[in-house]
């Protein structure tokens, strides 16, 4: 396939395919808050889309959202000095609609909490400015201020300015994000994006066909930005936090994107389309070689949301002799026909979760034999996974931590055989 054709049916990927079940959890949580602050059924109106959602910058398997409920001025007398109040009424509210879900205050959010969609409802004040005062409940309570309106229309400015690349090239880095397990939030993701339109104009008016270019470009931008603990968002100039620096794993990802169109060139087309693939996951469109093959890999996100909150270890047990070594300490490459014992080595979730594994042969071996594996595969109950060296080549195996129908930690293992 083409590169147009390529990063257009990855696009395509990426909508949002529940939208209408999202604009009913809109709906009707706005509803019900008009008809207890307004005394009508309105279901739009006094209601401001905010985050990913709001930015259409979301892809298709969203599952947090957010949402700001405009109070009437009538009330700020009622709710000036006690923040917590105003929550805690929005809360009484929504439960009336949902007596069913998981509906929590936390700090200054509603969270409700349905099977497919975690919805976050802020109740706010206008300000003259545009901005709204928004609740607090931390230290006794105060009232701050935010500004997504600003952001907002920044963004939109924006988007239509570079041929609304700016969007796509958010929406791509989200594929990116969630097949890799990036710890970046999603208005982090957009600001970057923005100010890598500011500083580069190469791609105001590009096309598809140029968007392999674009995607290295943006990863090489990343992979080079000094380190920083927040960045300032578009139009507001409010603090984006950088929870966990990026670097290495933006120059990771250049380099993919590198070898791919490199391998494009030298008409190495199935590789170019793996490269793609453990970068973007199953959102990027399978090379028709590879979708033919029997057994293709698997990919975690296309059987859970993933979500990752929490950490695991992995480490593996490698029989030898009757001598067990540990692969975290094992400097040489394993022999053939050993057996190898994986297994979680600590962790910090709390409560019970599942597993499940993933192998992956790699190697000329693997290859010739079309054994590359990659299948996701059920846990035993004990949390371990036994295998047997056997092909020529480094091997990778992925372990999933599952809890409440959520990947919620994950870790990854290199296995060199000899």
């Amino acid at each position: 396939m083409s590169v147009s054709s390529d990063f257009e049916s990855l696009l395509e990927n990426l909508k949002i395919k529940n939208s209408e079940t999202i604009s009913s959890r809109y709906d009707s949580i706005t509803r019900r808050l008009n008809i207890f602050y307004r005394n009508h059924e309105n279901k739009k109106s006094n209601s401001f889309q905010a985050g990913s959602y709001g930015r259409h910058t979301g892809i298709h398997g969203i599952s947090d959202l957010d949402m700001l409920y405009i109070l009437p001025e009538s009330r700020w007398d009622q709710y000036k000095n006690n923040p917590r109040l105003a929550i805690q009424h929005c809360l009484n509210e929504i439960k009336k609609t949902y007596p069913r879900t998981s509906i929590k205050l936390d700090r200054n959010v509603v969270v409700v909490e349905t099977n497919d969609l975690t919805i976050e409802v802020v109740p706010v004040f206008n300000q003259e400015n545009g901005c709204f005062k928004y609740p607090d409940t931390y230290e006794g309570g105060s009232w701050k201020t935010c500004n997504p309106r600003a952001e907002k229309e920044a963004f939109r400015t924006k988007n239509i300015d570079k041929n609304k690349n700016l969007r796509r090239l958010c929406k791509i880095v989200r594929a990116w994000k969630k097949r890799n397990s990036i710890i970046m939030s999603g208005f982090l993701i957009d600001t970057l994006c923005y100010r890598f339109f500011e500083s580069n104009h190469s791609y105001d008016s590009t096309s598809f066909s140029s968007y392999h270019l674009m995607v290295s470009d943006f990863f090489d931008f990343l992979a080079n930005e000094p380190p920083k603990t927040y960045y300032r968002a578009m139009g507001s100039n409010s603090h984006v936090s950088v929870k966990k620096p990026f670097k290495k794993v933006a120059l990771e990802a250049y380099k993919k994107c590198i070898e791919a169109e490199e391998s494009r060139d030298s008409s190495q087309y199935n590789k170019c389309n793996k490269l793609y693939k453990s970068l973007f996951g199953t959102f990027f469109p399978n090379n028709v070689k590879d979708a033919q093959k029997q057994g293709a890999e698997q990919f975690i996100e296309d059987y859970y949301p993933v979500a990752i909150t929490k950490s695991i270890a992995l480490d593996c047990k490698i029989k030898e002799d009757n001598i067990t070594k540990l692969l975290s300490g094992f400097i040489a490459r394993i022999n053939h026909q050993r057996t190898l014992n994986f297994f979680i080595k600590k962790n910090d979730i709390e409560g019970d979760f599942s597993v499940k594994w993933k192998v992956l042969n790699q190697g000329p071996i693997a290859e010739r034999d079309n054994s590359q594996r990659g299948q996701i595969i059920d846990d035993d109950g004990t949390k371990t996974r036994t295998e047997t060296s056997t092909f020529y080549g480094n091997h990778i195996v992925e372990c999933y931590a599952i809890q409440n129908n959520h990947v919620i930690a994950k870790d990854m293992i290199l296995v060199p055989i000899a």
